[in-house]
C-alpha cells in the first residue's frame, strides 16, 4: 500500500439493531480512496452508530464492511487490531485527557501503540501541531483553550499513526459557525497534504453544502441516497429538500417521521400561504471550498473527476448538468482565499 494515499471502505447490506429497536438496514455504500464523503441525517438517525460499526467497536447483524479490500466482519482480534491502525478518529468532544496538554495528548497514541524513541515522538508531534495550526499551544491544557482549539487538538492526535482513513463524528458540536467554517477549512487542507480517505457525520447544513465530494444521507432506518455531492445537492426527494434547507414542512418531524395525516395539514398549511420556517431554499450548488492557497492540490479531487466521468450517464440530469458546469469551470481543483482563525480564537477571551 502506498504510504499517505487514503483506501477505500465499502460496505454491503449493513444492518444494526439494538434490541428489538432497528437502526438502519441494508446500507450500501463506497467510500472512494483519498475523497471527502459526508453522510449526513437528522439527529437520532444512527450516523455516530455508522462511524463506531465501520472501525469495529460495534458489530453489525448483517452485511459486510471492507477496509482496503479485507472484510471486517469475518478478522480475528488481532487482525481487526492491526485493521484500526489505519484510522484516525476526532470525536465530537475531541476526547482529549483533561490533565495532559495538548503536547502529551498528541503523543498519546505513539507512546502507546509504538516503539518509537522521545525523539522520534517530538518529531512527529510537532509536525502535526504544525499541521494543525497548533504550534505555540503544546504546553496549554484543554481547559484553557476554545472549543474550535480543543477540535483542531483531537485532529492532531488522530493524524499521529499517519492514517489512511479519518473518520470525523459531527465537528461542529460546540462550535458558532464561523469555527465551522475554519475546522471545514483544516480537514481540506488535512486531506490535500496526506490524501486520507475522509467520512464525516454531520447535520450541519452549510458544511454539508460545501465541504465534501461525496455526500449519503440517512433517514427512516435506510440510506436514501450515497453518491457525488451533486446528486443530493440537486435532489427532489422531499425529505433531502427539507434537511438542506432547514425547513419544518417535510417528511422529518421534531422527534420522529411524520405520518402522511400530518404532512397533509402542513402542506395545506403551505398552500394557505403559512411560513415554513429555515432558510430562503438555495437555487443552484454552492461551490465546493477549496484547499487553502500554497497547500498541494487534493489528489483525491483530481481521481473524483475521472470517476465522475466515467459514472455521469447513471446519474439523475440535473446532477449531471451540475457535474459538467463544475468540471467545465476547472471548480474541482480551484484555489480560494484562505481562511485562518489564528488571530480569531486569540480575541475571543469570554467563555467557551
Amino acid at each position: 500500500m502506498e504510504v499517505g494515499v487514503g483506501v477505500e471502505v465499502r460496505t454491503e447490506g449493513l444492518t444494526k439493531s439494538f434490541g428489538a429497536q432497528r437502526i438502519w438496514q441494508d446500507v450500501t455504500l463506497t467510500l472512494p480512496p483519498g475523497e471527502v464523503s459526508a453522510l449526513l441525517g437528522p439527529s437520532g438517525t444512527g450516523k455516530s452508530v455508522f462511524l463506531k460499526s465501520i472501525i469495529g467497536l460495534l458489530r453489525p447483524e448483517e452485511g459486510a464492511i471492507y477496509i482496503d479490500g479485507t472484510n471486517i466482519m469475518e478478522c480475528s482480534n488481532k487482525e481487526l487490531y492491526e485493521i484500526r491502525k489505519l484510522f484516525g478518529v476526532l470525536f465530537q468532544d475531541g476526547a482529549l485527557f483533561g490533565s495532559m496538554d495538548l503536547y502529551d495528548n498528541t503523543a498519546f497514541p505513539l507512546r502507546e501503540h509504538t516503539k518509537k524513541s522521545e525523539s522520534e515522538v517530538r518529531k512527529i508531534v510537532m509536525e502535526k501541531l504544525e499541521m494543525t495550526g497548533l504550534l505555540g499551544a503544546e504546553h496549554k491544557l484543554p481547559g484553557e483553550i476554545s472549543g474550535g482549539m480543543r477540535k483542531r487538538a483531537g485532529l492532531a492526535r488522530a493524524l499521529v499513526l499517519d492514517p489512511k482513513i479519518i473518520l470525523i463524528d459531527e465537528p461542529d458540536s460546540g462550535l458558532d459557525p464561523v469555527r465551522t467554517t475554519y475546522i471545514s477549512q483544516l480537514f481540506l487542507d488535512v486531506n490535500s497534504q496526506i490524501d486520507a480517505t475522509m467520512l464525516i457525520v454531520t447535520h450541519n447544513i452549510n458544511l454539508a453544502r460545501t465541504v465534501p465530494d461525496n455526500i449519503g444521507m440517512l433517514f427512516r432506518r435506510n440510506l436514501v441516497m450515497f453518491g457525488p455531492r451533486e446528486v443530493l445537492l440537486t435532489s427532489d426527494e422531499p425529505v433531502v429538500k427539507q434537511f438542506l434547507n432547514g425547513r419544518m414542512i417535510g417528511p422529518i418531524g421534531m422527534s420522529e417521521e411524520k405520518d402522511e395525516a400530518q404532512m397533509a395539514r402542513e402542506q395545506a398549511l403551505v398552500e394557505a400561504g403559512h411560513h415554513q420556517g429555515g432558510a430562503e431554499e438555495i437555487e443552484g450548488i454552492i461551490p465546493q471550498m477549496q484547499q487553502t492557497p500554497g497547500m498541494p492540490i487534493r489528489q483525491g479531487a483530481i481521481r473524483r473527476q475521472e470517476r465522475v466521468r466515467q459514472i455521469m450517464h447513471t446519474l439523475p440530469h440535473d446532477a449531471q448538468v451540475a457535474i459538467q458546469d463544475s468540471l467545465d469551470s476547472g471548480q474541482d481543483t480551484q484555489v480560494i482565499p484562505a481562511y485562518r482563525d489564528d488571530e480569531y480564537e486569540r480575541s475571543t477571551n469570554g467563555p467557551r
